[in-house]
């Protein structure tokens, strides 16, 4: 594995390495000191270019997205989206809402599971949407990308300095307005049954006193194709069915439709599946990003570095090829290059990033 990693693993790993961090006892333990997370980015890495910017008459009113490229509403797209870490283990799906995120990230967690984060940008009247669990620190890194507000019930200690940090704006369910976004419901047992609402979520927000706009300087994250042209990836490997056996639990895949240029995605044997509605989940684009890593403890805790980059792969419209990704900034957007250092277009529509550790890339299959 490689060392490129968040410098403040071994200070952590000392004050609290046989702590559990899944539910309320994390709470008592001290905060391990507030990371350096500058010293973990790699000084020599490429530069990005700053994409061209493309002028698009769109009506009035309508916006192009920075989640999907889509034109939607600019009272939805120019709000900040909400970022919501969901439950992925058998007992606790299918999720609710998650058809309705338009970015989904997929990452190991301890015990050889997976954990979701799903990124809502219009989340407008949803009553259901979980189930919620808790934060670890590399989904803040990633939904920091899309100045995300970030939900989440409960936290990892080794979460706790970069939730601490003012710029990182989060919804806690064991914070002092946890009862005002969130809420357990009756048909699953603790703790996989705490859900939040568009109406929770917009409490929580007036509550901590957060902005809903995006800052003034934000870029956007995802490079996305032309108005009415797409991304076929023409030199592209086929790409029919892509397997992450590197999650051994939920045994993940995505078939192609290509009637549709959609990727439904199963798992646990079977479609995964909104329970709201039933409907199986689709995406556009597949992102899988390669990721060192070591662990924190003996718990099996993890230590993922989303900062120094690696490479990955690209995979739409039946095809994929082998990218690179990076970093200019930690807090900043993931970039991603081609073999020929271009920056690569997504089709405009729903991304999946799965995050892969770098022993495990074996686990990949696409067919």
């Amino acid at each position: 594995m490689k060392k490129k990693l968040i410098r403040n693993a071994a200070v952590i790993l000392a004050a609290v390495c046989m702590l559990s961090g899944c539910s309320k006892k994390e709470e008592p333990a001290p905060a391990p000191p507030e990371p350096d997370i500058h010293t973990s980015k790699d000084e020599t890495s490429t530069p990005v270019p700053e994409p061209t910017p493309t002028e698009e008459l769109l009506p009035e009113g309508m916006v192009n997205s920075y989640l999907s490229g889509q034109e939607v509403p600019e009272e939805i797209g120019r709000r900040r989206p909400v970022a919501v870490m969901l439950n992925n283990i058998q007992a606790a799906v299918p999720q609710t809402g998650i058809a309705k995120a338009d970015v989904v990230y997929e990452a190991p967690v301890e015990g050889n599971i997976t954990r979701l984060m799903g990124i809502f940008e219009n989340y407008e009247g949803m009553e259901k949407i979980g189930s919620v669990r808790s934060c670890r620190e590399y989904y803040i890194f990633f939904a920091q990308e899309f100045e995300a507000l970030y939900a989440h019930y409960g936290q990892a200690i080794y979460a706790k300095p970069f939730l601490a940090q003012d710029f990182i704006h989060n919804l806690s369910g064991l914070d002092q307005y946890g009862s005002d976004i969130y809420y357990r419901s009756t048909d699953r047992v603790a703790p996989h049954n705490a859900y939040t609402s568009f109406d929770g979520i917009q409490r929580g927000i007036k509550d901590y006193g957060y902005t809903q706009e995006y800052s003034e300087d934000y870029p956007g994250h995802y490079v996305f194709t032309e108005k009415d042209t797409e991304e076929n990836l023409d030199n592209g490997a086929a790409a029919n069915v892509v397997r992450l056996n590197c999650y051994p639990t939920n045994q993940p895949w995505f078939e192609y439709d290509g009637e549709s240029k959609k990727y439904k995605r199963f798992q646990y044997g079977g479609p995964q599946i909104d329970s709201e509605g039933g409907e199986q989940l689709v995406y556009d684009n597949i992102l899988i990003q390669y990721h060192s890593y070591e662990p924190y403890d003996q718990n099996g805790y993890l230590n993922i570095d989303a900062i120094s980059g690696g490479n990955g792969k690209f995979v739409t419209h039946g095809k994929a090829i082998d990218i690179r990704w990076e970093k200019n900034e930690p807090w900043g957007q993931t970039h991603y290059f081609d073999e020929n250092n271009q920056e690569i277009h997504l089709n405009r529509g729903k991304t999946w990033v799965s995050i892969v550790l770098d022993d495990k890339i074996d686990g990949v299959v696409v067919e």
